[in-house]
């Protein structure tokens, strides 16, 4: 089975139940509310994908609503889906700042075909996690911003690490993107769980344009740099 038959099937059959999780918290799952994002994934990771390479492997936190919770392609908004990825996009074409980060980085790592052949992007909580404000509005929430949410997602997240290293090949090492409670919660899980030899972390792309925008273009180089590291 090749990257992209393993990663469909992977994503086919992910599921969470909302029972049981913290009040005013919900989860959305992209790939079984949308047979057009279905079909974007599908696009996506045989044009990518279709090999059976082994890869860098880049862990989030969870996707957010207008990235990853719209096109089902981890820190990848609709603008950059059809601008740098090719594919079409028939809904509103939103704007995320991490995503835009991100496709400007890979473009300094050599282009998409070059980044997505050596490196797969995902999340510790891969689905999208809400949180629904007084007015009714969804709001981006994450895994780790509720201590009760956090622990009902554990066995999951350890479930999912397992099968995103399997995704990527079984890489020794990995790219945790946020050098703060994801890096401590992926450390503290892998010193019991021991998946990884050595975990790289690196600002998150959301930190970076939110407060260091003016310094994104040395943000860019530190991550070429740690891409370089996680081969070794």
């Amino acid at each position: 089975m090749n990257r992209a038959a393993a990663i469909l099937s992977f994503i086919d059959q992910l599921d969470f139940s909302t029972a049981g999780l913290p009040a005013g918290i919900g989860l959305l799952n992209p790939y079984r509310d949308s047979a057009e994002i279905r079909e974007t994934t599908r696009q996506f990771f045989n044009k990518f994908y279709n090999d059976e390479d082994k890869g860098i492997l880049l862990l989030g936190i969870n996707p957010g609503r207008f990235g990853a919770g719209i096109t089902g392609i981890s820190f990848t908004d609709p603008k950059r889906l059809v601008s740098a990825l090719g594919l079409p996009f028939e809904g509103k074409v939103t704007h995320e700042p991490s995503s835009e980060f991100i496709y400007d980085m890979i473009g300094a790592y050599g282009g998409v075909s070059k980044f997505y052949r050596e490196a797969y992007i995902s999340s510790l909580f891969p689905l999208t996690v809400v949180r629904q404000a007084t007015s009714g509005k969804l709001l981006n929430y994450n895994y780790y911003d509720d201590a009760d949410l956090m622990a009902h997602l554990r066995p999951f997240i350890i479930k999912n690490i397992y099968q995103q290293i399997d995704l990527a090949g079984g890489p020794s090492s990995v790219i945790c993107l946020g050098t703060g409670k994801n890096a401590a919660i992926l450390r503290k899980l892998n010193d019991t769980y021991g998946f990884f030899k050595r975990i790289i972390a690196i600002e998150h792309p959301r930190f970076i344009v939110q407060y260091k925008y003016k310094e994104r273009h040395a943000y860019i180089d530190k991550y070429l740099l740690v891409l370089e590291e996680a081969k070794g």
